[in-house]
């Protein structure tokens, strides 16, 4: 149900998502999606990946801030709507959102899944579920 997500704290200067990016390629891991938001001095990371120990063994070893968060996939209809739908469904229940970002795959044009952040995520599961909503884990889905 839920996935394992690596967030990387880095400074904001050149070079170093391509630093992260390379530790993740010399372990093999490969990434399956990933925001980034930034300020002047630091930014967060944060990525969806096959093989989050590996992710984080090496991020960390290589001298990175680094950790692991529980997120959830909610799978949502790719057309105009399919987001707010599912905002909609949320808000009637009082459930807030931290943070969002998408992961669309080449293989499925039909939908979209959404890697969210929920305030109170077991219960906003259980109600999110409850109102029919679907949710996926990406096992197996590869870039």
């Amino acid at each position: 149900m839920y996935i394992e997500q690596i967030s990387v704290f880095m400074e904001n200067k050149a070079g170093r998502l391509a630093e992260i990016t390379g530790v993740l390629a010399d372990c093999g891991v490969n990434i399956q999606a990933m925001s980034l938001a930034d300020t002047n001095d630091f930014g967060i990371l944060r990525i969806i990946v096959d093989k989050p120990g590996d992710a984080l063994n090496g991020l960390v070893g290589a001298g990175f801030r680094a950790r692991v968060t529980k997120v959830v996939g909610i799978k949502l209809d790719h057309k105009p709507g399919g987001l707010h739908r599912i905002l909609k469904i949320m808000e009637r229940n009082g459930i807030s959102v931290e943070y969002i970002y998408d992961y669309l795959s080449a293989g499925d044009a039909e939908t979209v899944t959404i890697i969210a952040k929920l305030e109170n995520q077991g219960q906003a599961v259980d109600t999110l579920k409850n109102a029919g909503v679907e949710f996926t884990n990406l096992t197996g889905i590869r870039d």
